[in-house]
């Protein structure tokens, strides 16, 4: 049985993912489906469930690890380490992507297209509880994005390949939503792929998730205290697919020109720093 397990790992790529995936649902949906018939909140339910549905999958992860490829840290193999560099790497991740949202709406304050506000309830609030959201959804994502779904992508593809699969991928994922609304967002898709890019990058300058964390991190936490503290209000003066439609700035163009910064800089790091393939 040992046997036949670690033999998914000479499987390709698709298989090894579709198999995964098939584990994690046949794991997740018997304990899922009570909880979506009984409950009677669809918040707490749809909280309980995904919060169930990631506890399970870094549980699987370890199982993966050790029984498909023979590592038993396969977590740290992901990027996941507990050194200083790490944590300094997170920290300078979420103070650049802070900057990076506020600087944003800053330039298009002085451009006379939005006008900024008082928070109209308790700030420390909004930024405490961003900051929980942000890292929380910032971890989730880069264990499965730059962590799981890279490694599995560079096991099979040259650096370049896993680099580009694994952006659109993770821009493709963020449209899981009915047609309509796919069509209303889709500004955000390129957006979406520069970030992947950005993200994936930033995972490669040491081989570690702290510094791609952070930066994700910092992006939601920017835009959750400028959006739920409803700093700011829009003046009308461009086009929503300018400054971003239904107030995201990932939608518009000046968003999509913030991020190509950043991935740039990235890029341009990580070339001085390992040069060659590592940043193809």
């Amino acid at each position: 049985m040992r046997h036949k397990i670690s033999s998914i790992a000479r499987y390709p790529v698709p298989l090894r993912l579709g198999f995964f995936l098939l584990a994690l649902l046949l794991v997740w949906l018997p304990i899922a489906i009570p909880i979506y018939l009984l409950g009677h909140d669809s918040n707490t339910v749809s909280i309980l469930t995904m919060l169930l549905l990631y506890g399970e999958f870094v549980v699987l992860l370890r199982w993966w690890g050790k029984r498909v490829y023979h590592q038993r840290k396969i977590l740290q193999h992901y990027g996941l380490v507990k050194t200083q560099r790490n944590w300094l790497d997170l920290l300078c991740g979420l103070t650049i992507g802070v900057v990076l949202v506020f600087g944003l709406f800053l330039v298009e304050g002085w451009l006379g297209w939005l006008v900024w506000f008082p928070s109209t309830g308790f700030l420390p609030q909004v930024v405490l509880e961003g900051l929980i959201v942000a890292i929380a959804v910032g971890f989730a994502e880069e264990l499965l994005f730059r962590g799981w779904l890279l490694d599995e992508l560079e096991r099979d593809y040259r650096p370049s390949t896993a680099l580009w699969a694994n952006a659109i991928i993770f821009a493709l994922l963020h449209f899981i939503k009915p047609l309509t609304e796919i069509w209303r967002t889709l500004p955000q898709f390129p957006a979406l792929v520069v970030l992947g890019l950005a993200l994936v990058w930033a995972k490669r300058l040491r081989n570690c998730l702290g510094l791609a964390i952070g930066l994700h991190a910092g992006l939601i936490w920017g835009y959750y205290i400028i959006n739920v503290g409803r700093l700011t209000q829009y003046s009308g003066q461009v086009p929503d697919w300018v400054t971003g439609v239904d107030r995201n700035p990932l939608a518009g163009v000046m968003g999509l020109l913030f991020l190509a910064i950043l991935a740039l800089g990235i890029r341009l790091r990580l070339n001085f720093l390992v040069p060659g393939k590592q940043a193809e």
